[in-house]
């Protein structure tokens, strides 16, 4: 019975990974000579730049057999630069091949990716390559492994019966009762134990000369089996690319079931077809019509995949936990729009997730975070090649997270009129590395299950900031531990808000950290020169040990912040006359060695993000008010957690103000609220008190008038969603087709505008859409708009609104209540959505009649003008005609 098998190569660069990959293609049969990445004709490495680096840079996969043993290989990068492209390849690997180079032995690098095999519980062979350079010595490396790695690893090569058993019955009790009871060990046992990861086979040879290669695919081939798998579809996607058509291609390997061309897929948000099934081999490829378990494929036809994906039985994997360290504005050509440039860049992210492609919108600019600076190289020769564009970058910065030292109860309130929601979170801090971990500990007594469940998405959904330096937060759990709704005013969106504001609050609270990157390293360098090195790490914060001394070379291994040690290899080339050797790998985060500098530097300042408010927002008599983050404890409506406070429930709703039948305020309360927060310390003569609504000032005209109004360009901006759901006869398309609706809107303002003769902006959400950009389309005489992701049609008619109130006469039309509040305070003029519907049926009103008035005096305009004579003459003519 043929096994199939998905055995992934991994080493730290430079180590003869791709040669070892080479030579097990060529003895397999599978290529026809070997190919070499010094010559530039390596099968794997067929983009031009990683011939042209000597390096890989992307995953590749190649099919192979070997005896009784259907293989299919992925070869992954070695630089540590490109290590989140290896960790993906690790969620569909059955088995491993980890190379250690014979000249440099366990290097950093070599144990983050022995690190990563464990985290993941894949089994490991080991081949230790370049044996055949002078100064290896085997018995010293084997110790080497055993030490750093784990002392599990065996030797499998020419070893005595005797020594080998012994070395096997030590890592395992079974083998060891085996062993003495019957002076042997089974190959079942061998295989087992290798599948469980308490035997690592080790060979050694040289990949360049095939010594040892042999002997390994044999003990790939004798001591491995095929994984079970269900019977129900599964598959986890681990790579997004393109081919040199520009077909999206979707790797996966499917880990239950069949999967046949035209199936549809889902994850639960999208739906789409496959159209081909491809077995890639190199550059190669066969198109299939169905592939079973444990086979790796590309499909065409799935636009909305993502790499970590796991569609079917599977799940979604945790995110690599190699992230980018370093950020780099992309400086594009003199006269290039960004967010033109934006959407091609975003292919590239696709396919390498790791690069982090960033919109700033706030400084027009476009980001990318990257593992190091090797990226910076790759990412711009492939904007090159692919879209014929010159980018540089500028000279970057560390990509700092924050954190939290002690234990708080972040609370978050949102309560404009006709909306209500109030979010308790315990906010505790982690393990370095621990990441975000939320929790659920809230009664459904006091929160219904699906509010919470909600609460719990908008958690995870969101990148928060940090009040330090507005850097992503990490390192913490968080618990929803209290929360309330109200049975009526409770929408959706009420929840969003009050979650992100809890966490900003809690935030404010808590004694936060600024964490910074660390390398750990190892340094080999003469043994006379160790007291300058240690010298020099400590200057750069870190800390450092002699971990060995041989003959005259020393290695010492500590860890480091990234920003100090950036570029120390020059340093170390330099005093050490090319006699050191670096290697650095990334440890993790820690408390920053500089935070105060850093702190000042980045100049954050969390209460003027508007983006991520930490205040939250109340309603007493009708009117809704912000309360700051150091008073809001004070306005809870629920309990504290952590006090165990307790308030009658009757109290909760005591200021809720009665709701009118549409969801609009007047202005005379938008015109209370906002004098009585926002401007309460302008005295009483606020002019929004003397603005007037849309329909009282410019829509409808005064006939007692006696001074012009100043002339300013007319622009209507129109919350599109809001007014879809507003009006019953578009609200009732919606069920059935929102496209319809939309049009439908979008046809009656067209018409409108004609009559106004104003500019119509209509703004649609698209806020959830990921990577989705600003997009601005005319249809017809109208403007309609998509905002980009994570920006609201509120957001975008706020800012416009901000920035333009002086430039033109700006009316919004919506019926959300906060956003009416909002855009009052920035100076624009209010339409309800019963309002518009209201003056567009009124203009549509006075046109026809116009119309009709107009061809009644065209009708006659002509007889009545005639002369006495002519009109006798005209009549007489009309009464023949009737005859």
């Amino acid at each position: 019975m043929i096994k199939k098998l998905v055995i992934g190569i991994l080493a730290h660069v430079d180590a003869g990974k791709t040669t070892l990959s080479e030579s097990l293609l060529y003895l397999s049969g599978k290529i026809g000579r070997l190919g070499r990445v010094d010559k530039k004709d390596a099968y794997l490495d067929n983009y031009e730049l990683e011939r042209e680096r000597g390096i890989t840079i992307f995953s590749k996969q190649a099919m192979l057999e070997v005896g009784d043993t259907q293989i299919t290989l992925l070869d992954t990068p070695g630089h540590v630069d490109f290590s989140a492209e290896m960790e993906r390849t690790l969620q569909v690997l059955d088995y491993a091949i980890l190379v250690i180079s014979g000249m440099d032995g366990v290097q950093g690098h070599t144990r983050t990716l022995w690190g990563l095999l464990k985290m993941y519980g894949i089994p490991v062979f080991i081949f230790i390559n370049k044996m055949d350079q002078s100064g290896t010595d085997k018995l010293k490396l084997m110790k080497e492994i055993r030490k750093q790695l784990d002392d599990a690893c065996v030797e499998f090569g020419q070893v005595e019966e005797d020594v080998f058993y012994d070395q096997l019955a030590m890592c395992d009790e079974n083998i060891m009762e085996s062993y003495l009871d019957t002076g042997c060990i089974k190959d079942e046992q061998m295989i087992e134990a290798i599948k469980e990861r308490k035997v690592y086979p080790c060979y050694f040879g040289s990949a360049l000369r095939l010594e040892g290669v042999e002997e390994l695919m044999g003990g790939v081939d004798a001591y491995t089996k095929t994984p079970a798998y269900s019977e129900e579809f599964g598959a986890r996607i681990f790579k997004i690319s393109r081919d040199e058509q520009g077909n999206r291609l979707t790797h996966m390997k499917i880990t239950g079931g069949k999967l046949k061309v035209r199936d549809s897929l889902t994850n639960g948000i999208w739906e789409e077809k496959v159209n081909q099934i491809r077995l890639y081999s190199g550059q190669k490829y066969e198109a299939v019509n169905d592939l079973k378990a444990g086979s790796i494929c590309a499909v065409t036809g799935l636009s909305q995949t993502k790499p970590g994906e796991w569609l079917g039985i599977e799940e979604y994997s945790n995110t690599p936990i190699l992230e980018p360290v370093l950020s780099y504005q992309i400086i594009l050509p003199e006269g290039m729009d960004p967010k033109v440039m934006l959407p091609k860049l975003r292919e590239i992210e696709e396919e390498e997730p790791e690069l982090h492609i960033i919109w700033e919108e706030h400084l027009q600019e476009i980001q990318a975070q990257i593992m190091g600076e090797v990226q910076i190289e790759i990412l711009q020769s492939l904007i090159k090649s692919r879209f014929g564009v010159l980018v540089t970058f500028d000279s970057g910065r560390i990509v700092y997270k924050e954190t939290i030292e002690n234990v708080v109860e972040g609370v978050g309130h949102f309560e404009p009129l006709r909306h209500y929601a109030e979010v308790h979170l315990l906010m505790e801090p982690g393990e370095l590395g621990s990441g975000l971990v939320y929790q659920n500990d809230c009664s459904e007594d006091e929160l219904s299950k699906n509010w919470q469940r909600l609460v719990l998405t908008h958690l995870e959904e969101k990148i928060h900031r940090g009040v330090l330096t507005g850097s992503s937060i990490t390192d913490m759990k968080i618990t929803l531990v209290a929360g309330r709704a109200h049975n009526k005013h409770t929408e959706g969106g009420d929840f969003r808000e009050a979650t992100y504001r809890a966490v900003r609050q809690g935030l404010k609270e808590a004694k936060s950290v600024v964490l910074e990157p660390y390398y750990a390293f190892q340094l080999e360098i003469p043994e006379k020169m160790v007291g300058r090195a240690m010298v020099d790490i400590e200057k750069m914060h870190g800390n450092c040990e002699i971990s060995e001394t041989n003959g005259e070379t020393s290695i010492l291994i500590g860890s480091a912040p990234v920003v100090t040690m950036r570029n120390y290899q020059k340093e170390v080339t330099a005093y050490t006359k090319g006699l050191g050797r670096l290697f650095c790998t990334l440890k993790g985060y820690e408390p920053c060695h500089n935070e105060v500098e850093v702190i000042e530097s980045i100049g954050y300042d969390s209460e003027r993000d508007l983006d991520n408010p930490t205040s939250s927002v109340f309603c007493t008599h009708g009117a809704g008010y912000l309360v700051n983050w150091d008073e809001v404890k004070s306005h809870m409506h629920v309990e504290s957690y952590l006090k165990q406070r307790k308030e009658p429930a009757e109290e909760i709703f005591r200021t809720q103000a009665p709701v009118t039948e549409e969801g609009w305020i007047d202005t005379e309360e938008i015109d209370q609220i906002i004098n009585s927060t926002f401007y309460a310390n302008q005295g009483r003569k606020s002019i929004w008190k003397k603005r007037k609504s849309a329909s009282e000032s410019y829509y409808k005209s005064s006939s007692n008038a006696t001074k012009p109004r100043e002339t300013k360009e007319e622009y209507l901006l129109v919350d599109g969603y809001n007014i879809i759901h507003a009006w019953p006869e578009l609200k009732d398309l919606v069920e059935d087709n929102m496209d319809g609706a939309r049009m439908r809107l979008l046809e009656a303002l067209s018409n409108y505008q004609g009559i106004r003769k104003c500019q119509i902006i209509v703004v649609f959400d698209a806020y959830r859409v990921e990577g989705h950009v600003e997009e601005i389309t005319d249809y017809h005489n109208v403007h309609m708009v998509f905002t980009r992701e994570a920006q609201t049609a509120d957001q975008y008619i706020e800012k416009f609104a901000h920035d333009n109130n002086q430039k033109y006469n700006i009316v919004v039309a919506t019926s959300d209540g906060l956003q009416q509040i909002i855009i009052r305070g920035a100076g624009a003029s209010l339409l309800s959505a019963r309002e518009l519907k209201v003056e567009m049926e009124e203009a549509n009103h006075r046109v026809k009649q116009e119309y009709e008035e107009k061809q009644e005096k065209g009708r006659h305009y002509l007889f009545d003008s005639l002369t006495g004579e002519a009109r006798e003459k005209m009549e007489e003519w009309r009464l023949k005609e009737k005859e």
